[in-house]
């Protein structure tokens, strides 16, 4: 029995956090699931030898350093160059011969964490010649996480993982080719950053800012309860053009949400989705 008050207990005070987090800070991650965000918030609890989350709290809202820090623990920064290659090679094949029919392409990528997927979509855009003609919206909720995205700066370690990534998912020439590197780290060329533009966007609170040929956003709404996550796929259903198309991480799906009857599937595997055109 004491057990069951003790998580009933810990859950109010999870609650009257993220309440509190969003009523003071503007961050609302109140639908997040519970199990994620109850591990980041005790990760962090540890890491300031807090003793409870109502102790946390108190911190939080009066230190904006430590509001930071979680902040950084609640963005999920998982991330790598050409992540999951058959999505990118399933891009070029499926997506792009119908993007080389249109005058010009805005693409909006969500939840873009540190970057290293938006520049591989500018690396593919570019040899297939559609670069030129494209502006790519990158947002992201964690202004730190934005910043380091713009650098375009990546450990020189996983280039290796990087371009086997690259040429699985269809790549023409040489990885290397699109960066120099140091002794540490690469820097991509700056070409690639001309038509990125880097904004910051909560996806919990804000609304469409543009319409859009093309929205990706892989491997972010695993964290996000179901409510959240129909918010989410409405925003981006508002936000497509006609025919637009949606990608999706491969644990993510369309099924079970309000608008799973709104598109449909142009590769099921890869969670490559078009807007169904209306009548």
């Amino acid at each position: 029995m004491n057990q069951l008050v003790d998580e009933d207990l810990e859950k109010i005070e999870i609650e009257l956090l993220l309440e509190g987090i969003y009523r003071h800070y503007g961050f609302d991650f109140r639908n997040y699931a519970y199990s994620s965000i109850k591990r980041r918030i005790h990760h962090r609890l540890q890491a300031e030898k807090l003793s409870s989350i109502s102790e946390l709290q108190g911190a939080v809202l009066h230190n904006y350093a430590l509001m930071e820090r979680l902040l950084d623990d609640f963005s999920i920064n998982v991330t790598e160059m050409f992540r999951d290659p058959g999505f990118f090679k399933s891009f070029r094949l499926n997506v792009v011969p119908i993007l080389k029919k249109y005058p010009f392409i805005r693409i909006w990528h969500a939840g873009c964490s540190s970057g290293e997927e938006v520049y591989s979509m500018a690396i593919l855009l570019y040899e297939e010649g559609l670069f030129e003609k494209t502006i790519i919206y990158t947002t992201d909720i964690n202004e730190k996480i934005l910043a380091k995205a713009k650098k375009g700066e990546f450990p020189l370690h996983l280039m290796k993982k990087y371009t086997q990534n690259y040429h699985q998912a269809g790549g023409k020439t040489a990885f290397s080719e699109y960066y120099t590197a140091t002794s540490e780290r690469v820097v991509f060329h700056p070409f690639l950053k001309k038509n990125i533009v880097f904004a910051h966007h909560n996806l919990a609170t804000d609304h469409s800012f543009n319409e859009f040929h093309v929205i990706i956003c892989r491997n972010v709404m695993i964290y996000f309860n179901q409510t959240l996550q129909n918010r989410v796929f409405h925003l981006f259903h508002d936000s497509l053009s006609s025919s637009g198309f949606l990608g999706l991480g491969n644990k993510e799906t369309l099924q079970y949400t309000n608008y799973a009857d709104k598109y449909e599937e142009i590769d099921g595997d890869e969670k490559i989705y078009r807007k169904i055109k209306k009548c």
